[in-house]
């Protein structure tokens, strides 16, 4: 199972909307197959590695880190594959909560006489695909917040300036990071600061373009932003709440920007997540600033934080802190984590962690 989640990790940024797949088939003591999903490579997972196994594959296990289903989508039922080829028994962490996979392909294995062990490595697996789990069952992206932070907890000087906070490993990791995320948010402010491009400058192969969102209040987005000029090259949607300019939004429009404007005085940031889903955008790296980072912690709207530290210390009570929005009034309210990781990147620290839900949270 270590296997397939290896091989289910080799999809990265080439499976959505779909999930992260990988399979090994296994008979006589011995691995016979392997395979994981490419979307455009339209085979499954369970297909490759069989394809790969032949005849070996009969009376053999097959490990595979997502439930196989078994409807007729873009490509036949990967349960009735592993059915045909003789398979006898499926070893699979976790089910599908796609509603049309969910459960029915365990019932479809198992009417056919194959053994079903689920719950082997099954944090793993659901980490790996925690994403696409999350937007299967709440048809909202998945929500990340990455923050580069001094040690006092500044994500700038007073004066502005905040390139760089963090060292040459860690910007390399954050794009790491956003070769894993269909897009990447920011708010207005830190486009109006820093006009960054927002771009995906990893080196891998993604399949969709990584999609870059920004929150503004009253558009004051310039037209001839890096944003605005690169919007032919990888989509550009500005979510705007307040009264717009006309001429700015068409001047924006004209240079391939989208513009979603909300007449509403407040920002309705579910609103903003659900437009997402509806574009099957799963997953979101936050990249701040500090305003939209608090909004949304504020609102229980982010599912993971990653915070990359720098052994400087930049003081002043003015310079920018990474966190605003209302906050915690007492210790007891204050955000804690849970399932923490911390790594280092150079000089600097990666501390990583999830949102502990409250008692009336779910999901």
């Amino acid at each position: 199972m270590q296997r397939a989640l290896e091989l289910a990790a080799l999809g990265v940024g080439q499976v959505s909307p779909g999930p992260l797949v990988g399979t090994v088939i296994a008979a006589g003591g011995e691995i016979v197959g392997e395979g994981f999903y490419l979307y455009d490579g339209l085979k499954h997972a369970e297909t490759l590695a069989l394809e790969q196994a032949g005849e070996r594959a009969r009376g053999g296990t097959a490990y595979v880190t997502l439930e196989p289903h078994a409807h007729h989508g873009r490509t036949p039922p990967c349960s009735e594959a592993l059915i045909r080829a003789g398979i006898k028994r499926v070893v699979a962490p976790i089910e599908d909560p796609n509603p049309k996979v969910s459960g029915r392909g365990f019932a479809h294995l198992r009417e056919a006489g194959v053994e079903v062990c689920n719950g082997v490595l099954k944090q793993e697996a659901a980490q790996l695909n925690e994403a696409y789990l999350h937007f299967m069952r709440t048809a909202q992206p998945f929500v990340h917040l990455k923050m580069a932070v001094s040690l006092d907890g500044k994500v700038a000087t007073f004066s502005g300036d905040s390139r760089w906070i963090t060292g040459e490993e860690a910007r390399a990791r954050a794009h790491e990071l956003r070769h894993q995320y269909d897009a990447i948010m920011v708010g207005g402010r830190t486009v109006s600061a820093d006009d960054p491009l927002l771009t995906d400058r990893s080196g891998r192969k993604r399949r969709r373009p990584l999609t870059r969102v920004v929150i503004e209040q009253y558009l004051r987005m310039s037209v001839d932003s890096q944003l605005a000029q690169t919007a032919e090259a990888g989509p550009v949607v500005v979510f705007a709440y307040g009264d717009s300019d006309p001429e700015t939004v068409s001047a924006l429009q004209s240079r391939g920007v989208e513009v979603i404007s909300q007449s509403n005085s407040t920002l309705d940031l579910p609103g903003v997540l659900a437009e997402l889903g509806k574009r099957s955008i799963q997953s979101v790296l936050l990249e701040g600033g500090p305003s939209l980072a608090g909004l949304l912690l504020d609102a229980g709207l982010v599912n993971k934080i990653s915070f990359f530290i720098a052994p400087m210390i930049i003081g002043n009570q003015d310079a920018p802190s990474a966190i605003g929005g209302d906050g915690a009034e007492k210790i007891a309210a204050a955000v804690q984590l849970d399932n923490v990781q911390v790594k280092q990147w150079g000089r600097d620290v990666e501390i990583t962690g999830y949102p502990r839900q409250k008692p009336h949270e779910s999901g």
